[in-house]
């Protein structure tokens, strides 16, 4: 994939992650912001309820109080006596329809306790309705034949024009009262408690009384009204809508209820915005992946080309040397052309194996047969393997073999690789005479072999990845050691086969130590 077309699928997946979030961002705020204003609404509607019902429960408890002592009070000498009248005649069935009304108001003088020594006028009102349906005989034109009639007539009290001829006067009376006398903490509590419940608001708040912007009696434990956060409403409001007291409700998990009665949403719409991070991160990760892969896979055929180049060649010169005549009659050249040729289909095979080991191991195909061993022993015939080599460089391996028990369940082949392998880089990375030190220790449950070099180390970036297939660290875009990158990625799936660990300290230019732990019998 070229760099362009990786970059901009990039961007163009960045682009659409954000997208998605700003939309799922901006609807779980749309809706917090929605759920908020219809709490809002329902706190308005029930405190305006609240403060409704206390006025017409007083109102209520004014006017009966009136009601039981009104005829104790002096009686006007007048009363107010209205009559209305109204009349139809049906001249078909000679019917005569008659309805009146009258309407009677009995006035008198009542004591209150809201005035001292006076009183207030109460009107006791009664309406009477009569219906009269009177059927005329017209014989012969005699009227003096009595006409017989039907009389319906219904008498009842007035109580709600009583009540309105009252309002004045109780606006009046009750307003000298003191706020703790018209209304207890427990109507409000109580009123509150029925009226936000109906509405569905089932969480803690607190309220008081204000008159003009101080706080009376009336109040919940510890209440301080907030600016912007306490709701209000007017209490005892006279028939303009003007009132001396506010009644100011605050909810203290205000935040926490609303968040709550919508928390299935939220999760639901935070878990898929995790799902999408996920997805996204994965995704790219896999392309990153992806690209790093068919980089390495690139590098790798060109070094197996390499590797493979090499040896074939020189069985194509040894085999035109040998058809030679002249070399052909001379066993001693044909047979050191042979040797060669052995050597280099050896080295072939070896790199051959090594590919094929790993594809094993990553498909667990590998058969790996553990038996008990001794891991002193393994050490020194993995030495044996690379000992010409250090000392073709004028190098040398140190042996510091201090564990006393050393008896593992192991492969004994495989584990020879793994040292092998480890021996051998700390062979190719060193630019000078390597000198390397095997050291072995003892812990409670394991043994730890540490194989210390002094080559050109590594920086922490290279530590991260050394133990990753095809990986190779390269130095200025050149591979300056001949390999596949297969060798330590084959060394650490052995050791975790083995239930063991393994792990690099290294620093740059200064050398290696490879630590490899493996469980004791």
């Amino acid at each position: 994939m070229r760099k362009r077309i990786f970059v901009l699928i990039i961007i163009l997946m960045s682009i659409a992650l954000i997208g998605i979030i700003s939309v799922q961002v901006f609807w779980i705020k749309n809706t917090i912001q929605i759920t908020e204003e219809q709490f809002t609404s329902n706190v308005k509607f029930a405190l305006a309820k609240v403060s409704d019902d206390i006025k017409q429960r007083e109102f209520e408890n004014f006017y009966l109080k009136l009601s039981d002592i009104y005829k104790e009070g002096e009686k006007f000498k007048e009363s107010d006596i209205r009559n209305f009248i109204y009349e139809k005649i049906d001249t078909v069935n000679n019917e005569k329809f008659t309805y009146s009304q009258s309407i009677i108001e009995q006035n008198y003088k009542v004591p209150t306790e809201f005035f001292e020594n006076d009183s207030i006028d109460f009107k006791e009102i009664y309406s009477k309705e009569q219906v009269v349906i009177i059927k005329e005989h017209i014989l012969d034109n005699d009227k003096s034949i009595n006409a017989p009639e039907e009389r319906y007539i219904k008498v009842g009290r007035l109580e709600g024009a009583e009540k309105s001829s009252l309002e004045n006067v109780f606006d009046i009376s009750v307003s000298k009262l003191p706020i703790h006398k018209r209304v207890s903490n427990r109507e409000i509590t109580y009123r509150l408690n029925n009226e936000l419940s109906s509405r569905g608001i089932d969480t803690d708040f607190k309220y008081g009384i204000y008159s003009n912007d101080l706080a009376t009696q009336v109040k919940s434990g510890y209440f301080r009204k907030e600016v912007g956060k306490s709701y209000k409403v007017p209490m005892f409001a006279d028939k303009d809508g003007n009132s001396n007291f506010q009644l100011f409700v605050t909810f203290p998990e205000k935040k926490n209820f609303i968040l709550s009665s919508i928390y299935k949403i939220l999760a639901l719409s935070v878990f898929f915005i995790l799902i999408i991070i996920l997805a996204f991160v994965s995704a790219l990760y896999q392309l990153v992946r992806q690209k790093q892969i068919s980089e390495i896979k690139t590098d790798f055929i060109n070094n197996m080309t390499h590797e493979f180049k090499t040896p074939i060649a020189t069985i194509n010169l040894a085999l035109d040397a040998i058809k030679n005549p002249k070399i052909i009659s001379d066993n001693e050249k044909v047979l050191r052309y042979v040797k060669m040729i052995r050597e280099e289909n050896k080295r072939m095979h070896t790199q051959v194996e090594n590919v094929l080991r790993i594809s094993k191991l990553e498909k667990n195909q590998l058969d790996v047969s553990k038996e008990k061993v001794d891991l002193h022993e393994i050490i020194e015939e993995a030495i044996t393997h690379v000992v010409l080599l250090v000392n073709d460089k004028g190098g040398s391996i140190k042996m510091n073999l201090k564990a006393n028990s050393t008896a593992i369940l192991a492969s004994q082949f495989h584990l020879t690789n793994v040292i092998v392998n480890i021996l051998d880089n700390a062979i190719k990375y060193s630019d000078d005479a390597p000198t390397i030190e095997i050291l072995t220790e003892n812990t409670e449950k394991y043994i730890t072999i540490k194989i210390k070099d002094n080559g050109i180390g590594m920086n922490k970036s290279v530590q991260k990845n050394i133990f990753k297939k095809f990986y190779r660290e390269e130095r200025g875009n050149v591979h300056n050691v001949k390999g596949h990158g297969l060798g330590l990625s084959y060394v650490k799936k052995i050791i975790e086969i083995h239930q063991g660990e393994v792990y690099v300290e290294s620093e740059k230019g200064i050398g290696s130590t490879f630590t490899v732990k493996l469980p004791l019998i």
